[in-house]
């Protein structure tokens, strides 16, 4: 094909996308290629854990109460330091951090935020299962250029993003990101140290065949859940049932299975988790906004994920997404689920 023979490097489709945007200043762009950096630096141990000393835990929780991993901590400090001095960003936040990460004031301020998952799949770490880095950048909202931003620039609606993607630690280390004109998957070719356009301008088809959701929690499902994974189950010819069942664990590498094949990946409120188990402002927003880049389609079991209204930086929220039509079927099995009034409440202050 094409695109194989051309060898367009990520570096080169940064700067073709900047020449859309007639007022760039290329800020953004130089933002992009410090996270490639980190991305690089994070791939390369992941490839080297099994030599380095960076299974196990830390001895540490994180702000979960999650026991921090030793490839965990790296990852968010690879990306911290990447990222913390190059003049673009204002303010970072990290899944594996409380609140704000600031800019140091000597350092200069820059017009972006960036939010983060450093190391999606942190169970899957110590026995070779693929695992990922999850990414969402914002403009700021906060008037002061000079200053550290604040909450408001970080707890913004996913629709605002100007950027979303992922690397997917996997067979190879892929690269898979939009800044909101389509979904372009890259490959890291570590002979050349470089990430090489591999699948451009990727679109879902409308029906899938695959479905992925944690059974174990089953009996904690409402019920509505409940009969949609029944219905998938079921043999219809006519509909190309039954799907077939998929499901890795990290919630990044279901997916992007997802994003390459159709189908529905969920992660469902239920009985334990009324609010979901996934974060907002680091798993959902930037998966969905990928998602919807591709033509697919991306809720919470009523409403758009990316028109919520973030209460706060580790807010949870349940996700399902994938092929537009697989996911609007889900919807109407979930639509009568109950949900706490409390939630509802949340729900409804949070939509636009």
């Amino acid at each position: 094909m094409p695109y194989r023979s051309s060898l367009i490097t990520i570096e080169r489709h940064i700067a073709d996308q900047q020449h859309l945007h007639p007022y760039a200043t290329g800020a953004f762009s130089r933002l992009l290629r410090d996270l490639m950096l980190a991305i690089r630096v994070i791939s390369r141990e992941v490839r080297r854990a099994g030599f380095a000393d960076v299974f196990g835990t830390t001895g540490d929780e994180n702000v979960h109460g999650e026991a921090v991993r030793k490839l965990d901590d790296f990852s968010n400090e690879t990306i911290i330091k990447a990222m913390r001095y190059g003049g673009h960003l204002c303010a970072m936040a990290s899944e594996e951090a409380e609140g704000i990460i600031p800019i140091p004031d000597a350092l200069q301020k820059g017009s972006y935020v960036l939010l983060f998952d450093p190391l999606d799949g942190s169970s899957n770490i110590d026995i070779n299962v693929t695992i990922g880095t999850i990414f969402s950048i914002f403009r700021r909202v906060s008037p002061d250029i000079d200053q550290t931003g604040d909450m408001d620039d970080l707890t913004q609606p996913g629709y605002r993003q100007v950027a979303a993607g992922y690397a997917l630690y996997g067979s190879s280390t892929a690269l898979v990101y939009t800044t909101g004109n389509g979904v372009d998957m890259f490959t890291y070719d570590p002979t050349l140290g470089e990430f090489l356009l591999s699948n451009p301008s990727i679109k879902m088809p409308e029906h899938g065949g695959y479905y992925s959701i944690n059974e174990g929690n089953s009996l904690r499902w409402h019920e509505g859940m409940q009969n949609y994974i029944a219905y998938l189950k079921d043999e219809d010819s006519e509909t190309k049932r039954p799907y077939s069942l998929r499901y890795i664990g990290t919630a990044v590498a279901d997916v992007h299975r997802t994003l390459m094949y159709g189908g529905i990946f969920l992660y469902p409120a239920d009985k334990k988790s009324p609010r979901g188990k996934l974060r907002l402002m680091y798993e959902v927003n930037p998966l969905a906004m990928l998602i919807e880049q591709a033509g697919g389609l991306a809720v919470d079991g009523r409403n758009r994920v990316l028109d919520l209204v973030p209460e706060s930086l580790h807010q949870r929220c349940p996700l399902m997404c994938g092929s537009v039509k697989d996911v609007e079927k889900a919807q109407t099995f979930v639509e009568n689920d109950p949900i706490s009034e409390e939630v509802r409440e949340n729900i409804a202050a949070s939509t636009p």
